[in-house]
C-alpha cells in the first residue's frame, strides 16, 4: 500500500503533469478562434515539428519537467541535424498532443464523476453526465465516488511514466550524437590517463631523486657534497612545481594548449637531474631533435624521464648511458645502466608499462630488459612523420 502512494510524494509526479497539461494550452487558445475545427492545432504541429530548434525545446522541457533534478543524458538538447531527427520531433509532438488530451479528459471527468457520484447518494438526480442520468438516487452511490479518484492517480501516474518513456525514445540522442558522445568521453579517458602518467612521471622522478640524493648526502660526509645533494634537490624539486602547475592549469583550463609542456629540447635538465644525484651519465644526442613533432617530442621527454627515474630507482647511482637518435623517419630513445642482482625487476612495474603505452600510444615499440651484456636497457623507438 505504502508503495502505491509514493508517487504523491515525489515532485516528478505533478512536474510531469504540467509538462502533458502544455499542449492544451494551444488547444485552449484554438478553441477561442474556432471550436468548429479541432483538428487544426494537430496539423499545426506537422511543421512546427520540422524545424531544428524545436527538438531543442522538446528536449529541455523533458528534461526539467519528466526528470527534474536530474542530469538525465537520455533526452537530446541538440537542434535536428537529420531529417530522421525531424521526423522523429514531429512524431514527438503529435503524441505529446494526444497524451495531454487523455490528461485533459481525465482530470476533467474524473473528478466530475466523483462529484455527481456524491450527489446521487445525497438525493439529486444528475441530468449532465448521460451514464447517470437514468439512475436513481441512492445512498450506495458513496461507495462508488472514491473509484474515479484512484482511475485519476493511476491516470496521472501512468499517462507521465508513458510521456517520460515516449520523450526519451524520439527525443533521445540520434546515432550521430551517441557517437560523438562516445568520442568526447573516450577524449576526457585519455586525457585523464595521460595526465595520472604526466603526474607519475614528472613527480615519481623528482622523488626519486630527492630521495637518492638525500641518502648519498646522509652517508658522504662532505660538507661540499651535501650542498650539491641539497642544490639537486632544490632544482629537481622545483621543476616537479612546475610540472605539477602546468597540469592543475589544463584541469581547469581545458583549452589551455599543450605547447607549455617540456620536449626533448629540454633533456639536459632530465640528464643534469640525474648527474646530480651521483649518477655518471654518458649521453650523446644526434639528429636534429629540435625539428621532431610536438607529441613525438613530448612523450619522448616523458620515456627518457621515466627511464632515468628508473635508473635510479632500481639500480642506484650506477653508470647509465643515454642515446637520442633521430634519423630515417624515426625517433630512437636508449637507456642502459648495469644490473644488480636482485634489485631491477624486468618487465614489472608501472614505470616500464608507462614507457610501453606512451611507445605505443604513437605507433612505435618498446623494448624494456637485459641486453645480453649484462647491462638492463630501455629502447624506444617512435615513428617521426
Amino acid at each position: 500500500m505504502v508503495r502505491l502512494l509514493r508517487p504523491l510524494f515525489r515532485g516528478a509526479t505533478y512536474t510531469r503533469l504540467v509538462y502533458l497539461w502544455v499542449p492544451m494550452l494551444i488547444v485552449s487558445v484554438w478553441v477561442l478562434i474556432d471550436d468548429t475545427h479541432m483538428w487544426v492545432p494537430a496539423a499545426l504541429l506537422l511543421p512546427v515539428g520540422l524545424i531544428p530548434a524545436v527538438r531543442t525545446g522538446e528536449g529541455v522541457q523533458a528534461r526539467w519537467l519528466l526528470v527534474p533534478g536530474r542530469d538525465d543524458e537520455g533526452f537530446s538538447v541538440a537542434p535536428s541535424a537529420t531529417w530522421r531527427d525531424r521526423l522523429r520531433t514531429v512524431v514527438w509532438l503529435e503524441g505529446r498532443l494526444l497524451l495531454g488530451l487523455l490528461t485533459a479528459g481525465a482530470c476533467v471527468w474524473l473528478p466530475i464523476l466523483t462529484v455527481e457520484l456524491v450527489r446521487l447518494a445525497a438525493g439529486h438526480r444528475v441530468d449532465d453526465i448521460p451514464v447517470l442520468r437514468d439512475a436513481a438516487p441512492h445512498w450506495a452511490y458513496a461507495l462508488l465516488a472514491p473509484l474515479p479518484v484512484l482511475v485519476l492517480y493511476g491516470a496521472v501516474v501512468g499517462l507521465g511514466l508513458l510521456a517520460t518513456a515516449g520523450a526519451r525514445a524520439l527525443l533521445g540522442p540520434s546515432a550521430a550524437e551517441r557517437l560523438t558522445a562516445l568520442e568526447e568521453r573516450t577524449e576526457q579517458l585519455l586525457e585523464r590517463t595521460r595526465i595520472a602518467r604526466e603526474l607519475h612521471d614528472s613527480i615519481g622522478h623528482a622523488l626519486t631523486v630527492a630521495v637518492v640524493q638525500a641518502g648519498a648526502a646522509r652517508t658522504a660526509n662532505s660538507p661540499e657534497f651535501t650542498v650539491r645533494a641539497l642544490t639537486a634537490i632544490e632544482e629537481t624539486g622545483r621543476a616537479a612545481l612546475e610540472d605539477l602547475e602546468r597540469v592543475l592549469g589544463v584541469l581547469r583550463e581545458t583549452e589551455r594548449p599543450l605547447s607549455a609542456r617540456p620536449t626533448l629540447a629540454d633533456a639536459d635538465r632530465l640528464l643534469e637531474s640525474a648527474r646530480a644525484s651521483g649518477t655518471t651519465v654518458d649521453a650523446e644526442v644526434t639528429g636534429p631533435v629540435e625539428t621532431l613533432p610536438g607529441p613525438v617530442s613530448r612523450e619522448g621527454y616523458r620515456i627518457l624521464q621515466e627511464a632515468l627515474t628508473n635508473v635510479l630507482r632500481h639500480a642506484g647511482t650506477v653508470p647509465a648511458r643515454v642515446r637520442v637518435a633521430v634519423a630515417d623517419g624515426a625517433l630512437t630513445l636508449e637507456v642502459c645502466n648495469a644490473l644488480l642482482d636482485g634489485r631491477a625487476d624486468p618487465g614489472r612495474g608501472s614505470g616500464l608499462r608507462g614507457i610501453r603505452e606512451r611507445a605505443a600510444l604513437l605507433g612505435g615499440r618498446a623494448h624494456t630488459g637485459p641486453d645480453g651484456a649484462g647491462d638492463w636497457q630501455v629502447r624506444v623507438e617512435l615513428p617521426t612523420g
